[in-house]
């Protein structure tokens, strides 16, 4: 009933090819799905991981692109194209159009408590990963310290320092570009990690041929070649400033890496010594 065929066009109106345009949409919308591999990180406190976290990383994920898909279809069918573009709450003016000024404020409200909700749990993944990082000698042991209730404190504030550094990089901006900015940036950083883990994979099934045999191995090495091609194509979607600033990004933690392998080093070159002692 809301719905008008003629808002969804034209279909590019980014102004540039259709192949750039859907690259760089591809970088932008797998913002949305960033953190399905997070399920992982708190398997020590999730009962029977090993069942549990698959189902849920799966379901979840479905879940969540169902929910996307209709969301953004629903708002992009009820406002115009020109008018979307400089809305700065789509879904609260999208729901003024169809039921009246009132549900604007309710859906805004939705939108609130379902940010709270992601932010709790982005608190939980961000203190963890340094956690864990430090405590098997990647980062500093400092990290790796926590609290009488098992909080990492310490690895809670290094991570939001971070973030707070990251959002003044681009404070000069309007907010929306800011966000895009992060988006963007964000995005980047979790794609190393994709490309790295899907060659990953390939490298397990090298080593263990028996395991993997004829159609499954053919299956699992070209879904990981395709994870990993798919990786490089979306950043490079992400546009040469955010890969310029996820390169610096990415080589400013390579001197705190040397630091630790230095005191690795260190330490275990004093070992014969003090066992000579």
């Amino acid at each position: 009933l809301y719905l008008e065929p003629a808002n969804f066009r034209p279909f590019n109106a980014s102004g540039e090819g259709t192949f750039p345009a859907i690259t760089a949409a591809a970088t932008l919308t797998l913002w949305a799905f960033l953190g399905f591999e997070s399920a992982t990180v708190p398997a020590e406190e999730v009962v029977d991981p090993e069942r549990t976290i698959p189902r849920a990383t799966i379901l979840g994920t479905v879940f969540a692109a169902v929910v996307y898909v209709l969301g953004t279809t629903a708002v992009m069918g009820v406002i115009p194209a020109a008018e979307l573009t400089g809305s700065n709450a789509p879904f609260a003016d999208a729901a003024s159009r169809m039921w009246g000024g009132w549900t604007a404020p309710a859906v805004a409200a939705g939108a609130m408590i379902s940010a709270f909700g992601a932010l709790n749990g982005w608190i939980l993944l961000q203190g963890r990963i340094p956690w864990a990082a430090a405590r098997d000698g990647i980062f500093p042991a400092v990290l790796g310290r926590t609290g009488k209730h098992g909080t990492p404190a310490f690895a809670l504030v290094f991570s939001s320092v971070l973030v707070t550094g990251l959002m003044m990089l681009n404070s000069s901006e309007t907010l929306v570009d800011q966000f895009t900015f992060v988006i963007l940036l964000a995005t980047l950083t979790a794609l190393l990690p994709y490309a790295i883990c899907a060659l990953a994979e390939i490298m397990i099934y090298a080593r263990d041929r028996e395991r993997f045999e004829g159609r499954r191995l053919t299956l699992a090495i070209v879904t990981a070649l395709l994870g990993f091609a798919y990786a490089m194509w979306a950043i490079a979607g992400a546009g040469q400033e955010t890969v310029y600033w996820g390169l610096i990004l990415l080589f400013s933690g390579l001197p705190m890496y040397v630091w630790v392998v230095w005191r690795r080093g260190s330490r275990s070159s004093s070992e014969p010594d003090e066992v000579s002692a």
